[in-house]
């Protein structure tokens, strides 16, 4: 289980796969408090042909740290990784706010990021304004009750109940100044009116059942990309553990 030390956390990674021209590594990106195992049907599927790596974003999984107040730095957590591997160009996939970790980099980096893969992401969390006060009003709740509702409601219906028990526990152990952190970090990360910039070649999958980031929200940032292919999955917010080989099968279409 190799680890690297950058600005105060320990992050904790997996680097498999061949190191040989069988294409760019694939680099994939995690959500909030979630952690790299939400990967393990893609990494098992591609590492046997390419590179791929993984991390525990800082504060999450088996990664130390505090939380930060901006996605900007989890970005440059992860190409500290990537500068530390030797890894100059690849494939950014990104699970939600993964997703947007990969937008920030394409947007800064643009000559690293070889394709990328949005997987329920959005570009600006977008809500009306009754939905909004209803957000602000959820940080107020205990902290437990706070990432159950949160968590549970990421699901499609009839998702096995006590698998998702097992992800409100997970996420449940988190430090609270983390969990909390990110979630402002979140609520104002905002590149909508940018992604037109994005000349990478990008693949949008999202659930279908989406009530975290709905699917509306998706296909109002797509609009403005000049070049994506857009898939949708019948599936809630969680879909690489929901849908883990659709995932699969539609990231290997387009990589």
């Amino acid at each position: 289980m190799p680890q690297l030390e950058v600005d105060g956390a320990t992050l904790t990674y997996d680097d498999e796969g061949p190191r040989d021209d069988a294409g760019a590594p694939l680099v994939l990106v995690h959500g909030w408090t979630a952690n790299r195992h939400r990967w393990d049907h893609q990494l098992a599927h591609f590492s046997r042909e390419r590179r791929v790596v993984r991390l525990d974003l800082r504060g999450h999984g088996d990664s130390s740290g505090a939380g930060v107040r901006t996605v900007a730095e989890l970005a440059e957590d992860v190409l500290a990784l990537l500068d530390h591997l030797k890894i100059d160009r690849f494939v950014a996939v990104g699970h939600s706010m993964g997703g947007m970790i990969a937008q920030t980099i394409a947007l800064a980096h643009p000559e690293r990021v070889e394709r990328m893969v949005l997987v329920n992401s959005i570009g600006r969390m977008t809500y009306s304004r009754g939905r909004g006060l209803l957000m602000a009003a959820s940080t107020l709740v205990p902290f437990k009750l706070f990432v159950a509702t949160n968590i549970q409601r990421a699901f499609a219906p009839g998702h096995p109940r006590e698998e998702i028990r097992s992800y409100v526990r997970a996420s449940a152990a988190l430090p609270r100044e983390v969990v909390m952190t990110l979630y402002g970090a979140m609520r104002a990360f905002d590149v909508l009116d940018r992604v037109g910039e994005i000349r990478t070649p990008t693949l949008l999958v999202h659930g279908y059942h989406d009530i975290q980031l709905p699917v509306s929200q998706m296909l109002r940032m797509a609009k403005d990309y000049p070049d994506a292919v857009i898939r949708i999955i019948d599936a809630g917010h969680e879909l690489p553990v929901e849908k883990p080989a659709e995932l699969t099968e539609a990231l290997a279409r387009f990589v």
